[in-house]
């Protein structure tokens, strides 16, 4: 868990990066209202989890699952996220099966080493994939 209450703050840099994306080019936002939307949309998600959480709880499971997500946001009256949320995880669970590209990393010699990337290890109790 954390220790700090700072530390459950989402990314600045990539919160501004949504923010920026989110509005028209010609709007500037102040440094309070990105603050103040980063501060929100960690509420959000710790808000969300916990009712995921208690979801998992309900059908003895310790895994979070993408179901929980969904149930939780159905619970807390956000169904317009669910269809989104929902593609999401369609296209996620799609490119599991994909072969992930290479990268190449220098070895001690200094010589570059072609690596795999390594999968997620997440998997879903329901079907084992």
């Amino acid at each position: 868990m954390a220790e700090k209450l700072e530390d459950l703050n989402l990314p600045g840099a990539t919160v501004a990066r949504i923010i920026k994306e989110s509005l028209p080019d010609n709007v500037i936002i102040g440094k309070d209202a990105r603050a103040a939307l980063s501060r929100a949309a960690s509420v959000f998600v710790l808000f969300l989890t916990s009712q995921a959480s208690q979801e998992a709880q309900r059908e003895k499971r310790k895994t979070l699952l993408g179901q929980d997500v969904i149930k939780a946001l159905e619970e807390l009256e956000f169904e317009d996220f669910i269809d989104p949320l929902q593609r999401v995880l369609k296209d996620f669970k799609e490119s599991k099966g994909k072969k992930q590209p290479k990268s190449k990393k220098p070895n001690e010699n200094g010589h570059e080493e072609v690596e795999e990337e390594q999968e997620d290890d997440i998997v879903d109790e329901e079907t084992g994939d």
